[in-house]
């Protein structure tokens, strides 16, 4: 089901690239990466959320080949679609996850790859508390962003409009701190996505793991 009532610019922006962007992030070797890390942690058979899953690919698909049970949740109808055609064997939700029920300590992993900059500061703050307390305690939390110091910057991105709100790095690492989750490991690289309207990027892949002693924020 789409939630018309709170429609997301986001919704709109994924719609139309579709496929597009799959293809576009497809080289990457740090998300890989990240992926990697987690599938050498994770138990079999965890529960894992996939938070802004596009197309499945890589994130859903490689945890649910590993055997995890998957539940991506994603604002664009046509990327859900996707979705669930390239990767049946996971789940695949339209929602806003801002709005989306969480029950506490239900994941044993949490994936939030550059979901957040559409996003307010706020709502970026609040859904990644959220997104904490959604971990069972000494769950695993990957996270990757844009790490910019910038505050709803109209730019374009793989020639579609957005507005694009981020935190520099050491505040997105302060940000994860103060939900409850400690950092085990970081990687800043540089990217470019292979479309003729892209530009090179900084990103920046958080690994965390929730504080078994503590509620999760």
């Amino acid at each position: 089901m789409v939630d018309e009532e709170h429609e997301s610019p986001a919704a709109a922006v994924f719609d139309a690239l579709g496929g597009e962007y799959e293809k576009a992030f497809a080289s990457s070797s740090a998300h890989r990466a990240s992926l990697d890390w987690l599938l050498a942690r994770l138990a079999p058979g965890s529960r894992v959320l996939d938070v802004g899953s596009g197309t499945g690919r890589p994130t859903s698909a490689a945890l649910a080949a590993a055997g995890h049970r998957v539940l991506g949740v994603d604002v664009s109808p046509v990327m859900v679609e996707i979705a669930s055609r390239q990767v049946p064997e996971a789940e695949f939700r339209c929602a806003d996850v801002r709005r989306m029920p969480l029950e506490d300590g239900s994941f044993d992993a949490v994936c939030v790859y550059f979901a957040l900059l559409q996003m307010t500061r706020t709502e970026q703050s609040a859904l990644v508390r959220r997104l904490a307390r959604a971990l069972r305690p000494g769950g695993l939390f990957a996270l990757a962003t844009v790490p910019l110091d910038v505050e709803e910057f109209d730019g374009v991105f793989m020639g579609q409009p957005v507005r694009v709100t981020s935190f520099a790095a050491e505040d997105v690492i302060a940000l994860v701190r103060g939900a409850g989750l400690a950092v085990q490991s970081e990687n800043s690289v540089m990217f470019t996505p292979t479309h003729p309207d892209a530009r090179p990027e900084p990103q920046l892949f958080l690994h965390c793991r929730r504080d078994p002693a503590e509620p999760g924020g």
